[in-house]
């Protein structure tokens, strides 16, 4: 944990990860776009439902102005697949199950819920140019208006 985590203005390093559509995704596969990547707990909780969903709904406006949705999480590809036809998600999420990237953008955290204490994704979402440089970051957002703020940024860039 030595490595300090991503912030604005850094060139975010090329990453891999297993996909809901069953590939390998790394994220120079988006170079020449604009990248929305949220990181979210876990799948089929009403938040992340929520976020995702809003997304969704915001999908076609993202891709109006070159940007790419992609959900991060530690959940395995079945429950992602399941979480992608239940709600009809037109974009892919990507499977974390040994928390690297999360680690690398720093959302991996220590979490308190109902007096418990345990390692999770911190939901956060970040905005990369289409040059690699992370260039927005949201940390620790609550999902109320959370997308339509993020295509607001995606517009201004």
């Amino acid at each position: 944990m030595g490595q300090a985590q991503l912030q604005a203005g850094d060139k975010v390093p090329n990453f891999k990860l297993q996909a809901s559509n069953g590939k390998e995704v790394e994220l120079s596969d988006y170079a020449g776009k604009k990248l929305v990547i949220y990181f979210y707990p876990k799948d089929m909780t009403p938040g992340c439902t929520t976020e995702s969903c809003d997304f969704r709904d915001f999908n076609g406006e993202f891709a109006a102005n070159n940007a790419e949705v992609i959900g991060i999480s530690p959940d395995d590809l079945s429950s992602h697949e399941q979480f992608v036809n239940m709600h009809q998600l037109p974009f892919l999420l990507l499977s974390d199950t040994n928390h690297s990237v999360s680690q690398l953008f720093g959302v991996w955290k220590l979490q308190t819920w109902n007096d418990k204490e345990f390692m999770g994704i911190a939901r956060s979402t970040f905005l990369i140019d289409e040059k690699g440089t992370l260039v927005k970051e949201w940390r620790s957002v609550s999902v109320d208006g959370h997308v339509r703020e993020v295509l607001e940024a995606v517009k201004s860039i």
